[in-house]
């Protein structure tokens, strides 16, 4: 048995606002708690009509506000578009109205198209490289003031928010061994190397003040449903979205279809079905069994679920079938 979380993007429904979207999240995080989920993450993205979340310390504030024991945070900021300091002072905030539930994910990528990346970062090559010293500066921010220290967050110092790698490649692998980090792979939506990053983590991992041993958390998508063929007929939203995606079209959140067939090419179903290959779509017992090898097969310390389902009563109902299963340890409110 191990703990189940959630990642949120606040998708924006075809057919629903922006509002909706944020008001949605709140309901999945109360959802989520009384589910015995450990924690709801939020992710950052920009310049996309159907992801909420961009300002994503918002969007944690709102749905912790609407929760009192589940672990809140986000997975994760894209630390090269942002200063240390600004991070440091938005989650030192949230530890604050939220004591001991705020973690903080970090990535690397830029969560958005190069044009907007750019009007973001200002300079991309800088916030890439300087990465791994943003972190230790941010450890830094969050931890006791040192005698003399000029650079101070307020909020911030003295917060201590406990601060997660997220990744899809082996750089991040590598960068989270040896800072002695806790691992976040997002294998939802890039699977190709989830294994060997797990494996150079493991293999490598190097103890830190706050962490003595490795710790992995897994991602897929998942869609739970009465029946095999409703679950498959809510994931077409997420598989039209990947398909808008590679073609560059910004849509909403689309609606499900009874059928892909004529939305995608036989190549675009291939590449689709390959970045989605660990979905657990289904029942119960057929998400059981998919959950199973897969958890078997990474030895996770953590699964954390993605739920982009269009209807949010469909979402929240998906909610409540993946905490049924028997390998989820449950967090008591």
């Amino acid at each position: 048995m191990i703990p189940f979380s959630i990642l949120d993007l606040s998708p924006i429904g075809d057919g629903y606002s922006v509002r909706d979207a944020l008001d949605q999240s709140r309901r999945l995080a109360i959802k989520a708690e009384e589910q015995g989920y450990k924690r709801v993450w939020l992710a950052e993205h920009h310049g996309m009509p159907g992801i909420a979340s961009a300002a994503t310390s918002l969007v944690i504030s709102h749905v912790g506000a609407a929760t009192k024991t589940i672990r809140v945070g986000s997975g994760g900021i894209m630390l090269p578009n942002h200063s240390p300091l600004v991070i440091a002072e938005q989650f030192g905030t949230l530890e604050a109205l939220f004591p001991g539930r705020v973690d903080l994910g970090l990535g690397r990528a830029p969560g958005t198209d190069m044009r907007t990346a750019s009007a973001l970062r200002r300079n991309l090559d800088a916030g890439a490289e300087n990465f791994p010293h943003d972190i230790l500066e941010l450890q830094r921010l969050f931890g006791a003031p040192e005698k003399d220290q000029a650079l101070l967050a307020v909020p911030g110092m003295d917060a201590h928010v406990p601060i997660w790698l997220l990744g899809s490649s082996l750089y991040s692998a590598h960068l989270a061994a040896a800072l002695g980090l806790p691992y976040a792979f997002a294998s939802h939506f890039a699977p190709d190397m989830l294994l060997d990053a797990i494996a150079i983590y493991r293999e490598r991992f190097q103890p830190s003040i706050e962490h003595d041993k490795p710790y992995v958390m897994v991602g897929v998508m998942g869609v739970a449903a009465d029946t095999d063929d409703e679950a498959e007929r809510l994931f077409t939203s997420s598989q039209q979205q990947f398909v808008n995606l590679r073609k560059n079209v910004r849509t909403r959140f689309p609606k499900p279809v009874d059928s892909m067939e004529g939305f995608w090419t036989p190549m675009e179903k291939m590449s689709v079905e390959h970045t989605l290959r660990y979905a657990a779509v289904g029942s119960v017992p057929t998400i059981e069994a998919k959950l199973k090898g897969f958890l078997e097969e990474t030895q996770a310390d953590e699964l954390i679920i993605s739920m982009p389902i269009h209807d949010v009563e469909a979402r929240l109902r998906s909610v409540e079938l993946f905490a049924s299963l028997p390998m989820m340890e449950k967090v008591k409110a």
